[in-house]
This record gives structure tokens, C-alpha cells and sequence, in this order.
């Protein structure tokens, strides 16, 4: 039920990264659910963890080996999300990564761990030894919508973009992919995004530019309100294309940042178009707020509203839950009076009340749309925020019920 979402374009490969696949069959039987990423040696890291304090084993892991040296492998598998399940999934994530590091001939610490799938069950450890032989003879540079396809859960559509730009005459490369359609929200992100490029960027500025990116695209989505326990998003710089970026002063950081962000951004919102059940995809325009933080936190108030979003779901233009969202989201001193509504160009609501030219078939006819535009203007300064979401629908439930099953 993916919402205007289609196959990304063709991925371009990235010097100095190869994909593998493998069916290792972790939960999944005729599918592939298990993937390696391999990184030149030079290669640098950054990457981004859930703040959710139950995390799941290979994010601590992954986390504790970023600081300690520089990844080689990333090893991720779908089925399985090794969460809540103590310290022995801590103890089968080390050893999944001690069974890649053993045959790819590198440290145990250089190899980052990423698991999604069912919480609380433990990780079939003896499954990934003929995996990851499988995906090792499998590594290719033009794998990355098999790897995308490898790591989908209740995803519909795999998820990937890729940019390229000009820097001192040399061409730069970006590529990425995701999964995630349901237990979506910031504090993070979306549940795995991997993204690589051929330039070169020390750790720390890497770290501050996928940071940036991501206000604006993972950390602006939410599907269903609930952070996952295992959402990672990681970047890796080959600097195989001989640009290397020093600083943010540095000739291309500013083009680097902007292609990233416009990548992040794509994938983000791939996510909610792909929402498990969705059949709306909505942006969430906050306007005229005192501060940006100010205008995310009505954004995510109305995004995250049951009663807005199934009324999305059914086209029915219900504005007053709108307007409740708005006036519940804890903005002091509001002054509903002021407070101006357009849904998709439509006028609902002008000074906090019903527009006078408002009819019920021109808002029925606006939200009969599958992309729908919210507009709230606060009018009390100068802030904005762009917030996506999509509706909640009869399948949303049904797939999370049987998710188990």
C-alpha cells in the first residue's frame, strides 16, 4: 500500500565498498535476510543510535566498536532485532562478529553489528557462520538494491537513492539505502539507513555532517510515535574519488552536505510513504512559530494524533482534531485566536474558527488526495518546521497484530 513510492533508480556503486547477500534463513525461509557491507581499509565511520535505553545488543555493540576502530565490516541481518534478550545477545552479537572478522581477516572491534526484526528473541548465532561465508563470496560493488531488498522487514518497496556532484573536477558519489515502515519516530530515526561515498572526511566532521543532515529528514518522521530499539543510520567515506574534505571550510563541504542532506531526505520520506497500512502520505507545515523547536513540537503533536490520522485515512475533513492537536501540544501563551488553517490550498480555518468560505465538499475534495499538505500558521514570529507522517489505516493494525505470527 506504499503511497506513490516505486523501485528506486538504478544505485551507484561506490569505490572501495563491496555488498554481499545471503539466505541464511535467521527467521525468513526462501529470502535473503543476511547482509555484508565491506569497506576498504582507509575507510572512516560515522553513525547515529537510537536513544531508546532498551536498546538492543548490536546497537551497544556497534556503538562501543565505532570508537574503538575504524569499520571494515558491517554485518546486518532482518528477522531477528537480538533486543531484550540481556547479556546473551550481547554475547551472540560479539560472536557474529568474531565469526565475520575470522574470514575477513580483520578485528573483532572493526566490525559493526546491525540486527532488525522480532524483540526478545535470541539471535540463531548458528545460522551466520554459512551466511556470511555465502555473502563474502557474493561481494559485489553494484549490490546495493540486493542489500535493500536484504534487510526489508513489513517494508513493501526497498528503499534507495543516489546523488553524484562535481568537486575540484572530480566526481563525488553518494549512495544509500533503508528499511523501516512501522515503530518509527525521532530519536533517531528510521530503523537501518547505510549510506556510502568516495570522499574522504575525518571522523569527527563525518559525524557532524550526517548529524546535520539528519534534523531534516530521520529526525522530521514519524510513522506510528514508537522509537525503535535498534534504528541505526551509518555513514562511510571511502575517499576512493581522491577528494578529501578537511573541514566545513574546505572546497565541496557545502555541496557534500547539501547532497547528503537531499539523500537523507528522500529516504526519509520513502519511509513514510511505505508506513505499514498507509494510504496518505502528509507533510506538516508549521508556520509563524517563536522558535524551531517550538513549531516541530506542534508538528509532532498533530502527526502523532490518533484521531487526526485516522481521519486522514477515511478523507474525512475532521479540522477540529487538527486544531485540538494544536492546543494540546503545550506551546504557552497560544493564542488560538490567531491561529490560521489550510489543508492541500484550502482555507479550513482563519483567526481560530471555521473559514467563511469554507464548504464541506472543498475539504473533502482536498483530502480525497494521497499527498496531503497541512498548513498551520501560529502567527507569533518568524519560526518554521516541516514534519512527514502518513495516516493510520485498518492494515496498519492488522500487520502489527500478526507481525509475529
Amino acid at each position: 500500500m506504499a503511497v506513490g513510492l516505486q523501485l528506486p533508480a538504478p544505485l551507484l556503486p561506490i569505490d572501495g565498498l563491496r555488498l554481499g547477500v545471503a539466505a541464511a534463513g535467521i527467521r525468513y525461509r526462501s529470502r535473503n535476510d543476511l547482509l555484508v557491507i565491506e569497506a576498504a581499509s582507509g575507510t572512516r565511520g560515522a553513525a547515529v543510535f537510537t536513544k531508546n535505553a532498551f536498546c538492543a545488543a548490536p546497537v551497544q555493540l556497534a556503538r562501543r566498536h565505532l570508537g574503538i576502530a575504524a569499520p571494515r565490516f558491517l554485518l546486518v541481518n532482518a528477522g531477528n532485532a537480538n533486543a531484550g534478550t540481556g547479556a546473551a545477545g550481547l554475547a551472540a552479537a560479539q560472536e557474529t562478529c568474531r565469526l565475520l572478522a575470522e574470514r575477513g581477516g580483520c578485528a573483532v572491534d572493526a566490525v559493526l553489528p546491525f540486527s532488525t526484526g522480532v524483540i526478545g528473541e535470541p539471535l540463531p548465532v548458528d545460522r551466520f557462520a554459512d551466511g556470511i561465508e555465502s555473502a563474502l563470496a557474493d561481494l559485489r560493488k553494484d549490490a546495493w538494491l540486493d542489500a535493500a531488498h536484504t534487510i526489508m522487514t513489513t517494508d513493501t518497496l526497498p528503499k534507495g537513492g543516489s546523488r553524484q556532484i562535481e568537486i575540484d573536477g572530480h566526481t563525488v558519489t553518494l549512495t544509500g539505502i533503508a528499511k523501516g515502515a512501522g515503530m518509527i519516530r525521532p530519536d533517531m530515526a528510521t530503523l537501518l539507513v547505510f549510506i556510502g561515498t568516495d570522499a574522504g572526511l575525518p571522523e569527527a566532521l563525518l559525524g557532524k555532517v550526517l548529524h546535520a543532515a539528519m534534523a531534516e529528514s530521520f529526525n522530521s518522521i514519524t510513522v506510528d510515535g514508537d522509537t525503535s530499539t535498534n534504528d541505526a543510520c551509518t555513514l562511510l567515506a571511502t575517499g576512493a574519488s581522491g577528494i578529501e574534505i578537511v573541514d566545513a571550510d574546505s572546497p565541496g563541504y557545502a555541496a557534500f552536505a547539501a547532497a547528503l542532506a537531499d539523500l537523507c531526505q528522500q529516504l526519509a520520506q520513502a519511509v513514510i510513504r511505505d508506513g505499514e497500512g498507509a494510504t496518505k502520505f502528509v507533510t506538516v507545515d508549521v508556520v509563524g512559530a517563536r522558535s524551531k523547536d517550538e513549531a516541530r513540537q506542534v508538528g509532532f503533536t498533530v502527526a502523532h494524533s490518533p484521531l487526526v490520522k485516522t481521519a486522514l485515512f477515511a478523507s474525512d475533513p475532521n479540522w477540529g482534531r487538527i486544531l485540538a492537536a494544536v492546543g494540546r501540544s503545550g506551546i504557552p501563551d497560544l493564542d488560538a485566536a490567531r491561529v490560521d488553517l489550510d489543508i492541500n490550498g484550502v482555507r479550513i480555518a482563519t483567526a481560530g474558527g471555521r473559514d467563511p468560505a469554507y464548504t464541506e465538499a472543498r475539504g473533502q475534495a482536498a483530502l480525497a488526495e494521497s499527498d496531503i499538505v497541512i498548513r498551520i500558521d501560529l502567527s507569533r514570529g518568524d519560526a518554521s518546521a516541516r514534519i512527514w507522517t502518513n495516516d493510520l489505516s485498518h492494515e496498519y493494525v492488522r500487520i502489527n497484530a500478526d507481525y509475529r505470527s
